[in-house]
């Protein structure tokens, strides 16, 4: 029996993780559960407790640990210099990195530090899983397609709403033409009343300028889904309106405190955003994750004393009517398709159910009625309505968010590299680019209360997509000080 040819041996993925937040340690368990595939060998993470943690829980030696993406890329720059002067392919490649395996890298940095590692691990030839959304700007965006493009590498950006049970299962129901051509889509996402007040007025995602708007950092992936839906048809206008309404100084209760802990009681007892109520409460009631173990820098487990002190000195802690936060916690995206097909997406900040999408299309022969991982059917011409069901078969994951699409966007991603076929990719780079392009487009219609018309073509040919260059204080090394020129 003849062995495989190389092109049909499965690769294996060294993989790096910059960024081990909630979403990189997320996607880093992958490894854990699928070792024949990829190893995790290297992390860039600031906070030296989370470099520890990940330490003992992937039995990393320190040398795999860097203080920052810049550290490790002037590391990697240093053996591809010494592989350049001697030829010695065995100095191209850190000891960590295998030389006959893939290497790949997740970004999963804040929103506004997601261009330049992405331009440089590019140039070293890393695939990319890059978390959403790709950049803050549109010019940043368009770098970063460049750059993959020109370099040869597989690319994915974090849309994981394509990679759901329920999105496969739409799709081929919309391709089988159930209910005929599409006339009009209505999409809602609710955030959840606390999950906004937590991220968007008190944590990470609560001001434009040092993170990004609300329909870019929260909806950007809705913005797309909604795309992918209507494939392959394309959006020729868009409009937009959103306000911040609520979470806003003048809204402030008379007589209450600027942080919760000191507010007179009965104020506090009246307000569902108190931090008492979100973080305290819920600590004393035995619940320690999210979203409580995010306000607790030191990585220790939660606890009444440590939330306590938290919520004393920290953002979180303060009165949601007095934080510096400026993104709209409501929105409407309307947009119109080049077959006269419309959609409306709505973001909405203040509802019971946390991220549970509600979904209607409807058709020329029947309507589709979508609601978290439930599908309806109502029939035109029998007048029946019936329940559509999805897969039950629940994969052995711990990777359970987003109803599973983020084990199935690792899947893809992580095979897409070992198989060698990008079409495991559910977008390209250039299909990111153009639904990142159609949020920034709905924010400039929304500021200047236009409809605006789109493009859909978009020439890269100026666009400069060279990597960032880092200086470090010492030969480039997991404990190094870099900054970027």
């Amino acid at each position: 029996m003849s062995s495989p040819s190389p092109q049909q041996q499965k690769r294996v993925v060294d993989l790096i993780v910059i960024g081990c937040g909630n979403r990189g340690k997320n996607y880093a368990r992958y490894t854990k559960e699928h070792p024949d595939q990829c190893r995790l060998v290297a992390i860039a993470e600031p906070r030296k407790y989370v470099r520890e943690w990940m330490k003992e829980i992937y039995n990393l030696n320190s040398e795999c640990l860097f203080n920052d993406w810049q550290s490790l890329y002037s590391y990697l720059l240093e053996f591809q210099k010494d592989h350049d002067l001697s030829k010695d392919e065995n100095k191209r490649h850190p000891p960590f990195l295998d030389p006959t395996h893939e290497k790949t890298v997740i970004i999963c940095t804040q929103d506004q530090y997601h261009v330049e590692p992405a331009l440089a691990f590019a140039s070293l030839g890393f695939h990319i899983l890059l978390e959403k959304p790709m950049a803050v700007k549109a010019e940043d965006c368009k770098r970063i397609t460049k750059a993959v493009e020109e370099n040869g590498v597989k690319f994915a950006v974090c849309h994981v709403l394509r990679y759901s049970i329920y999105t496969q299962r739409l799709k081929e129901i919309l391709n089988s033409g159930l209910i005929g051509n599409i006339i009009n889509i209505q999409h809602l996402e609710p955030v959840g009343w606390f999950h906004y007040a937590h991220s968007y007025v008190r944590g990470n995602w609560n001001n434009e300028q040092t993170s990004s708007p609300m329909l870019l950092a929260k909806s950007c992936h809705d913005i797309d889904w909604l795309c992918h839906v209507m494939t392959p048809h394309k959006v020729v206008q868009v409009s937009s309106f959103g306000s911040l309404m609520h979470c806003r100084k003048e809204n402030k209760p008379e007589g209450a405190a600027s942080r919760c802990l000191d507010c007179p009681s009965s104020i506090e007892e009246k307000c569902c955003y108190s931090a008492k109520k979100i973080y305290l409460d819920t600590v004393k009631a035995g619940h320690t994750g999210w979203p409580v173990s995010i306000i607790i820098e030191s990585g220790e487990e939660p606890t009444v004393e440590n939330v306590s002190q938290a919520l004393r000195d920290g953002p979180y802690g303060r009165c949601v009517y007095e934080s510096d936060n400026n993104v709209v916690d409501n929105q409407v995206v309307s947009l119109q398709f080049d077959n006269g097909a419309t959609c409306t997406f709505t973001m909405i900040a203040y509802s019971k159910e946390i991220c549970e999408r509600k979904t209607r299309i409807y058709g020329t022969l029947g309507e589709l009625e979508i609601i978290g991982n439930t599908i309806h059917h109502f029939d035109f011409l029998t007048q029946t309505y019936k329940k559509i069901e999805l897969d039950n078969e629940i994969p052995k994951t711990n990777l359970s968010g987003h109803g599973y699409a983020d084990y199935y966007l690792m899947k893809n991603f992580i095979d897409a590299i070992c198989e060698n076929d990008s079409s495991k990719l559910l977008s390209n780079a250039r299909e990111t680019l153009n639904s990142h392009l159609l949020v920034f487009t709905a924010e400039e219609a929304r500021h200047s209360s236009t409809v605006i018309k789109v493009n859909d073509h978009v020439d890269l040919t100026n666009v400069n997509s060279s990597p960032p260059t880092v200086s470090c204080d010492s030969r480039g090394s997991s404990n190094s000080k870099c900054e970027l020129n």
